[in-house]
């Protein structure tokens, strides 16, 4: 009976805390890694490499989102702004002070945090609508300002730092294809999922939960909440800095235009439809907002093949060509109707259909 929840007891808070508790969970994973790590890799086009290069980036990108909404409630609008000193952090210390690529990731995601914490400052006094403008405003500041007409000037450049074929190497592993880049991917995603489902279960988590749940209650019990708020700020931040850093790897030249407001706006979308709060809710909203948009064009340019469907669509080709302003309305639309039917997320979803079966036949 080991395979069924109902079947499976515990005698010490270990057990009943540990993350895979049944041989059947531990083949699941053990399947799942295989698969991640040879099996899509060797046998996936490298279009479907790439597309999953995009995945861990918004995977990434939306967990330091996830820590700040789903876990502390501190609304952010502003996340990119904290990818794009990572990533800029990065890129400079490698050009300018040849730096080797993991020193300077790390040194990108350090930066990102207290960058963070700067703008976090604030949420020690306001909440909520206040919140939002001071997020906002670390977006327009950093990006627009400070990183537009002062970074990306460093060494006489222009506005994009251009990455030399060989910058970006891990010893002597040299990240030169997308293949490459998906295999770190894929090491950054399992290594900070780990982290951040450690980190919500500890101390720190549990008053981070506390403060969103009931900020008054919490600091009524002893919860220090601007600490507590501003380490989720310095961790939030440490997160994107390590996804701007990242995401280097995949750009020839790193450009304010990566990091735009419509970023930090798309990543609250993720976690929304994901589920917010949820670990699982991170993932399973940047294959949702990743795969969709890419099937859409697929099924748009499939049809634009047909002259039947061209002759009663003439408008296929034009939304073909305007594709970035329909993966736009297709995000909205997604939003507003996964608020309304599905508000919880597809996270949610995933746990019912999971007790479901693993209930079965005593699913009620």
């Amino acid at each position: 009976m080991s395979y069924r929840p109902c079947g499976v007891y515990h005698q010490y808070y270990r057990q009943d805390h540990a993350w895979w508790q049944t041989k059947f969970v531990w083949g699941k994973m053990i399947f799942l890694f295989i698969a991640v790590f040879y099996l899509f890799p060797q046998y996936a086009g490298m279009y479907f490499i790439a597309i999953a290069n995009v995945v861990g980036y918004t995977i990434l990108s939306a967990m330091g989102v996830q820590l700040l909404i789903g876990y502390c409630g501190q609304v952010t609008l502003g996340h990119a702004a904290f990818l794009a000193m990572g990533a800029y952090t990065c890129t400079l210390l490698m050009l300018q002070l040849h730096i080797p690529y993991p020193i300077a990731m790390v040194m990108g995601g350090i930066v990102g945090g207290l960058w963070s914490v700067l703008f976090g400052l604030p949420s020690a006094r306001v909440k909520g609508f206040y919140l939002i403008m001071t997020t906002m405003a670390a977006q327009f500041l950093t990006v627009e300002f400070f990183i537009t007409q002062y970074v990306s000037k460093i060494g006489g450049r222009g506005v994009a730092f251009s990455i030399p074929p060989g910058t970006v190497k891990i010893g002597p592993w040299m990240i030169k294809d997308d293949r490459d880049v998906y295999y770190l991917m894929a090491i950054l995603v399992v290594i900070f999922t780990i982290i951040m489902a450690n980190l919500v279960r500890s101390k720190i988590g549990r008053a981070w939960i506390a403060i969103r749940d009931n900020d008054i209650a919490a600091e009524t019990m002893g919860v220090n909440i601007v600490l507590y708020k501003l380490v989720a700020f310095f961790v939030a931040g440490f997160f994107g800095g390590i996804a701007g850093a990242f995401w280097v790897t995949s750009l020839a030249a790193v450009s304010p235009e990566h990091f735009h407001f419509g970023w930090s706006l798309w990543l609250v979308g993720v976690i929304l439809i994901g589920g917010v709060g949820s670990i699982h809710g991170t993932i399973f909203g940047a294959l949702f907002m990743t795969l969709i948009p890419e099937a859409l064009k697929f099924l748009i340019f499939a049809l634009t093949q047909n002259p039947v469907f061209v002759n009663i669509m003439p408008f296929l080709p034009l939304l073909l060509e305007k594709f970035l302003y329909v993966k736009e309305a297709a995000f909205g639309l997604a939003i507003a109707l996964f608020l309304i039917y599905e508000p919880n997320g597809i996270s949610y979803r995933w746990w019912q259909i999971k007790n479901y079966f693993n209930l079965w036949p005593f699913s009620y």
